[in-house]
């Protein structure tokens, strides 16, 4: 597939981000569509699942969140700890490689909207951050043409 064109049978990338466990812990990014009438931005969610808790929130993804998650990646594959979309209306997620039970932790906070954060502990695979740069660029190779029209 050449950037932007979509041929017939091709799916469009779904999951940016895919952080799970084998305890069934889980917090995913998905890009749900691209409204044609509204260029800037992807239709999206933030899905948290555990054995205890479950639940979404809507987001808008901009290129340049997608951009930063670029950025995030780089940091987490420092060493770093980062948070995604802080500076942004709508949730932010943080996510801590070493968390308070001294395993990996993604927090969703959601000030602007529910008032509501979740902390999840996720102990992901060890090519976790290849993964998700993979993720991200096939994700900006379909849906990047899109925004910029």
């Amino acid at each position: 597939m050449r950037r932007g064109v979509v041929t017939m049978g091709d799916s469009p990338p779904r999951e940016l981000i895919s952080l799970a466990d084998d305890e069934g812990n889980g917090v995913a990014v998905n890009v749900l569509r691209h409204d044609p009438s509204w260029t800037p931005g992807l239709d999206a969610e933030i899905v948290v699942r555990t054995p205890f808790v479950s639940g979404r929130t809507d987001l808008v993804l901009y290129a340049a969140k997608l951009e930063a998650w670029a950025t995030a990646l780089d940091r987490l594959d420092a060493g770093e700890d980062v948070a995604w979309m802080k500076m942004s209306n709508g949730p932010t997620i943080w996510i801590h490689l070493t968390g308070e039970r001294d395993c990996p932790e993604v927090v969703v906070e959601d000030e602007s909207g529910s008032m509501v954060t979740v902390r999840v502990p996720i102990v992901p695979p060890d090519d976790w951050i290849a993964d998700h740069r993979r993720r991200l660029r096939e994700v900006m190779d379909h849906w990047a043409p899109m925004l910029s029209e």
